[in-house]
């Protein structure tokens, strides 16, 4: 791990994480699930909620396939930069190659979109997520845990931020059985 844990993370208590998990090669649905076990059974996480899976066309790199992506809520007592270390490894475990192109097309990514309501800003780690605000993919399925969760920096909830988003070149729908044959 990369720097100092700040002390108020050294506090023996459960901290609650909003985890994004995506992929859009191979078995997406899979390997997605498999991504979410991976970190519920390890010991480190308890999975407290789950959004509906979703349908999403990528964002900023759009030559590459549509994505499936949910977001889960997890109690874990691990700070935000173990738990980081945590999903990077899984990411690893599943064939996600770290020096592909930034927004390509990926295995699995599992991105730590908001950690308690700190606010973090490291070269490791910039919490909340600094995209999420922007992204139907994010703030969609965050929705279908909890609208009223409110973003620690801007200070509006999430069904404010998506409401506020247009849907252009962000098309999101929920996962129907058929989706995916």
């Amino acid at each position: 791990m990369k720097g100092s844990v700040p002390s108020v993370f050294k506090v023996s208590k459960q901290h609650i994480a909003y985890i994004s998990a995506g992929s859009n090669i191979g078995n997406r649905l899979e390997n997605c699930q498999n991504g979410i076990t991976a970190l519920t059974e390890s010991n480190i996480a308890t999975l407290k909620a789950k959004s509906p899976f979703y349908i999403t066309e990528p964002v900023d790199y759009i030559n590459q396939d549509w994505f499936v992506n949910l977001v889960v809520k997890i109690g874990t007592r691990l700070d935000p930069f173990r738990l980081l270390d945590k999903l990077k490894s899984i990411q690893s475990n599943a064939g996600r190659n770290h020096n592909a192109e930034r927004f390509g097309p990926r295995i699995l990514d599992l991105d730590i979109i908001m950690y308690d309501d700190f606010v973090i800003n490291s070269p490791e780690l910039i919490i909340p997520h600094p995209e999420m605000h922007k992204r139907h993919f994010v703030l969609k399925p965050i929705c279908g845990i909890d609208p009223h969760i409110v973003h620690p920096v801007l200070k509006k909830d999430m069904q404010c931020l998506l409401d506020s988003l247009d849907d252009d070149g962000q098309m999101v729908r929920e996962l129907k059985g058929h989706d995916l044959i």
